[in-house]
């Protein structure tokens, strides 16, 4: 990360503890195993005692989540003030990019950084996280589902922050029963009798998944990590990728039917075009504030495919905290990653960014209960699966999902769109 100095403790002890996780390229194989060896025999607390000099953390945040940063980073200071010199810094990065500005350069990379649970598996592979030294705690404090995100093979490698990275139904009650929320068919029916949109984004594959997730049509990753699986094209043992697609141009053919991206479903909210929407939590505030007593928020809803009620599926997501194991101070920055996610910073997180915890005090809070959106995030989650997809999934679901979006200008054969998307997914 930068140039290792000394800090004036025994040098020995010292070595040990700046190459505690630390295995890369370029590392002296026989430094490592040895500092590895010391490492073992020492206690979190003796080697925190060990590296008690000035320790200087870079940490990585999204930029809307700086001013909770800054405050949760102050407490962590005034916890730990005393038992070394400390000098935090705080940056902007965002959770989406950050494996991409991680792998440019681990070893100028940020100590601790937030990042989406789908890069997991990339970070690991390429040596930028070390297993949790103590994960049994971790395990027990958190949602089983974050637990999962943060592992590779069932081994821990990140600490849980937050369980709302997913989407459900934005509703108006002031138009849509509670009843009607439940069944696409009877929301885009009320939309089109006011003149009014339901909106969803069908640019992103992420949001595309929801009509093929509960079919028995299957898309994934292959043991390579890289490429994918997809049977999209194919029969599942609900409903054809045929009948999904014909759903889908049925849907978009609605008078109330809106395909926007997320910036156009909020600003359709606020300007009272759109009455209900898919989204995530990251909008709770603005809609609540754009539609007052009338907001409400529930589980997706069903559509009909083929003369049947298929439930919408979705994407889960987890936002995790990460230790760079090319940390100068991995003791150091250990500590404060599990600072950010713990219980009482996760409340906090709520509070101010209401974020969803994975803690599972936290999760379980009379006012993480009262609220809508996690509620409905809550309820969604039986019919979700974690996002576990290669590149290759992105581009030909947006290109298949927007054909169909504009009522198929072309009249392509639907089999032959579900052919050459899968095609597209599972390319080398």
């Amino acid at each position: 990360m930068k140039t290792k100095t000394g800090i004036g403790i025994t040098a020995a002890i010292l070595s040990a503890v700046l190459m505690m996780g630390c295995a890369g390229p370029g590392k002296d194989t026989g430094e490592t195993e040895a500092a590895a060896q010391v490492s073992k025999e020492l206690s979190l607390e003796e080697q925190l005692a060990a590296d008690s000099g000035e320790v200087a953390l870079m940490v990585w945040g999204a930029e809307e989540d700086q001013a909770l940063l800054e405050q949760i980073i102050d407490g962590f200071l005034n916890e730990y003030q005393g038992q070394a010199r400390f000098q935090i810094t705080l940056a902007v990065q965002s959770e989406s990019g950050c494996k991409d500005a991680l792998m440019s350069d681990l070893e100028a990379g940020a100590d601790v950084f937030a990042f989406a649970d789908d890069q997991l598996n990339t970070l690991v592979a390429a040596g930028a996280l070390e297993p949790i030294v103590h994960p049994q705690q971790i395990r027990a404090d958190n949602l089983e589902g974050a637990v999962e995100a943060a592992s590779v093979d069932d081994t821990l490698y990140a600490y849980p922050l937050t369980a709302d990275n997913g989407y459900f139904l934005y509703y108006n009650k002031q138009y849509i029963t509670e009843s009607d929320a439940a069944s696409l068919d009877k929301i885009l029916e009320a939309a089109a009798a006011h003149q009014k949109k339901f909106a969803m984004d069908w640019s992103s594959g992420w949001y595309v998944y929801s009509f093929f997730g509960n079919t028995g049509l299957e898309v994934g990753l292959n043991e390579d990590g890289i490429t994918n699986y997809c049977t999209w094209n194919q029969t599942g043992n609900v409903a054809s990728g045929r009948e999904v697609a014909q759903a889908m141009l049925e849907i978009a053919a609605s008078p109330g039917f809106l395909n926007t991206d997320d910036g156009g479903f909020l600003r359709g909210v606020q300007t009272g075009s759109v009455i209900a929407g898919v989204s995530g939590v990251w909008n709770a505030v603005a809609v609540e504030k754009a539609w007052g007593n009338q907001y409400a928020a529930a589980k997706l809803p069903t559509y009909t495919c083929a003369d049947r009620q298929i439930q919408m599926a979705s994407f889960s997501g987890y936002k995790l905290i990460g230790v760079n194991a090319y940390s100068e101070h991995p003791a150091w920055a250990a500590l404060l990653a599990e600072w950010i996610s713990n219980e009482s910073n996760q409340q906090l997180r709520f509070t101010l960014r209401g974020q969803g915890p994975s803690n599972l005090k936290a999760s379980r809070s009379a006012a993480v209960q009262d609220s809508p959106a996690i509620a409905a995030l809550l309820a969604q989650s039986e019919y979700s699966c974690l996002q576990r997809i290669g590149g290759n999934y992105w581009d030909p679901v947006s290109e298949f999902a927007g054909t169909i979006a504009e009522g198929n200008p072309d009249h392509i054969g639907l089999q032959e769109l579900l052919d050459t998307m899968a095609e597209g997914i599972m390319a080398p």
